[in-house]
């Protein structure tokens, strides 16, 4: 049996590029959804041909053309969607059920990956308002997916640690901060960080695993579980300067999403349930579902040697 034939739908997003380049770094055929909606946007249509130079097959499809995605993945074995579903980028995680209404239609895919890669959403049905409009969107998702008896892979992917590790997890900003750092409570919370390549490299390998069939996997590697306190550590003994730290209560920390604009209030919950909650590590994960275990032949990437760049 040959490698599957995978499809990319949301490839010029920010895990989907790196998805393309893992799968297509592993030998698949890899299909790349180009949608017409994207109208003059050129840096997604580089983007695009970029993909095509390096071997990847574009072809187009719409979300308000049903049949043209049902076309779309006829040509493949597995689709992974990576369509976002954070609010100060873009948010159109439901329509998904369009992919699934399609790919149930089509009849020949062996496995459904739909846009996770966060947080695992059967968990979160407690979440706060606004921020839980994410999990239970993608909870919809998920039941539609079982519903129509499609083989699935959920992944977890946990913090990028683009947008958690360079700042040390501050909101509002993506580099390390110069003089002092915000701590949520005291600091101490397990947090998961993953680089957003090494998450790419999980996914692709999952695709087409019988272990990882109808399962919910985690990308949770033993290095990469630290305290936000660990993570600012690491950047002072990198980068050989002490930050003034202040704590930030949860209660105060609650009482900042006040006035915030609708993205914000999202941000503001999302980082409670992470650093306050500890939503990422309360609960135990098996090895037989740890992206790190699967695949130990995967050197990932820990936080110290990623801070590196930020020097």
């Amino acid at each position: 049996m040959g490698k599957s034939k995978i499809l990319v739908v949301g490839g010029t997003g920010y895990i989907g590029r790196r998805i393309v380049k893992a799968s297509l770094a592993a030998g698949h055929e890899t299909y790349v959804l180009q949608r017409p909606e994207l109208g003059l946007d050129v840096d997604k249509l580089q983007m695009l041909l970029s993909f095509k130079k390096q071997g990847a097959r574009l072809v187009e499809g719409s979300f308000n053309d049903q049949q043209s995605l049902v076309d779309a993945v006829k040509k493949v074995d597995v689709v992974i969607c990576t369509m976002s579903g954070v609010h100060f980028r873009s948010h159109n995680l439901l329509l998904q059920l369009k992919l699934v209404d399609a790919i149930k239609e089509a009849g020949n895919v062996k496995r459904f990956l739909p846009s996770e890669f966060g947080m695992d959403p059967s968990r979160m049905g407690n979440a706060l308002e606004p921020g839980r409009v994410t999990f239970d969107e993608k909870v919809v998702v998920r039941k539609a997916i079982e519903a129509a008896n499609i083989p699935f892979t959920y992944l977890v992917a946990n913090c990028f640690a683009g947008y958690f590790v360079g700042n040390l997890s501050q909101l509002e900003r993506l580099t390390p901060p110069k003089d002092k750092v915000f701590v949520y409570g005291d600091g101490n919370v397990k947090v998961v960080y993953n680089d957003e390549d090494d998450i790419a490299r999980y996914t692709i390998k999952a695709v087409e695993d019988p272990r990882t069939l109808n399962k919910t996997i985690y990308v949770r590697p033993e290095d990469n579980i630290l305290t936000q306190n660990q993570l600012i550590q690491k950047w002072e003994k990198i980068s050989g300067k002490k930050l003034e730290k202040i704590s930030i209560s949860e209660q105060d920390f609650l009482a900042s999403m006040k006035g915030l604009d609708f993205a914000g209030q999202v941000g503001v919950g999302h980082f409670y349930h992470i650093f306050y909650e500890g939503c990422l590590t309360n609960f135990e994960v098996g090895e037989e579902i740890e992206a790190s275990k699967l695949y130990p032949e995967v050197e990932y990437t820990r936080m110290d040697n990623y801070l590196k760049i930020y020097v």
